[in-house]
């Protein structure tokens, strides 16, 4: 059994679909035969960074890390906005304006904290059980409803913050799950009165994992010939290092394990990670004393 994540720097071009493809056939030329893979939170294929891809048991927490909160490093270019906010899409408004760093500073309070935020049409949320961004390739209006999200820091990276004007600017952001950094930058840059697209858009953490823990798919290719598994994953429970430990008996583990509540457990209500030793038992709700079974991992308890 293969448990655990890969985090992939997704490289320029590839789809989050391609690397799961990517990591099921270096596993299976590695002689791990078919293994569950699924990735934690789409990127797009112009952008990099940071992948999670969850294999076993671990994709039972891809829906966690979907909710995670990510930052991103991103460039908007001013002056024009395409129909896709990103230098793939074709032109749909141009402007002579661009702002100073003066006014960017001024402006960049605005997108910090809860804000209300319409998602690109070219998007893969759905419409009248289709994608958004079918709809809009097929030629179809895509009227998308705002929606709140939070963007908890907004820094600027940009070198030059002189007093002259920029056609340019890069940002680091951190934000919630369902933040769309595309619709921001176009945000921004209609604040400033001008318009504009993202240029460059790099995934830096998601969830727990950042950039430092994050192979090439270069790294991802040597498994499929024959380069050790253990240099490249990561423990199924690295993706649990916010969530507080709950120590279980062998008795304990066996009724978490058959889905029965442990009761009486004099700990303060929330998630926990009920443990056998080392090894992963269960994600338990605790609630007045009662333990219930969010999620169960099959993980042995023998090392291999």
């Amino acid at each position: 059994m293969v448990n655990g994540w890969i985090i992939l720097d997704k490289p320029h071009g590839l789809g989050s679909t391609q690397a799961v493809a990517a990591v099921k056939r270096n596993l299976r030329q590695a002689g791990f035969g078919k293994v569950k893979v699924g990735h934690g939170g789409t990127l797009d294929p112009l952008a990099t960074g940071v992948l999670p891809i969850a294999v076993g048991e671990a994709t039972k927490l891809a829906g966690r890390m979907l909710d995670a909160t990510k930052e991103y490093a991103f460039t908007v270019q001013f002056g024009r906005e395409t129909d896709t906010l990103d230098l793939e899409g074709k032109v749909i408004a141009e402007s002579d304006r661009r702002p100073t760093w003066s006014e960017i500073e001024a402006v960049l309070p605005r997108f910090t904290g809860p804000i209300e935020q319409v998602p690109p049409a070219y998007s893969a949320l759905m419409v009248d059980g289709a994608r958004a961004y079918d709809l809009a390739r097929a030629g179809e209006a895509v009227d998308l409803p705002a929606r709140s999200v939070t963007v908890f820091s907004l820094t600027s990276v940009t070198a030059d913050q002189g007093e002259g004007a920029l056609s340019e600017l890069t940002l680091v952001a951190h934000v919630s799950k369902g933040t769309y950094i595309r619709s921001l930058a176009r945000d921004i840059a209609r604040a400033l009165g001008s318009v504009g697209h993202v240029t460059m858009l790099r995934r830096l953490r998601a969830g727990p994992f950042d950039l430092g823990h994050a192979i090439s798919l270069d790294n991802l290719n040597d498994v499929g010939k024959g380069a050790p598994l253990e240099h490249v994953i990561l423990p199924l429970e690295a993706a649990l290092v916010d969530i507080p430990a709950l120590n279980l008996d062998p008795e304990q583990a066996r009724a978490v394990r058959q889905g029965r509540v442990l009761a009486g457990l004099p700990l303060p209500d929330g998630l926990y990670q009920a443990l056998s030793g080392t090894v992963p038992v269960a994600l338990v709700e605790l609630a007045g004393g009662d333990a219930r079974v969010v999620r169960g991992f099959n993980l042995s308890d023998v090392a291999e």
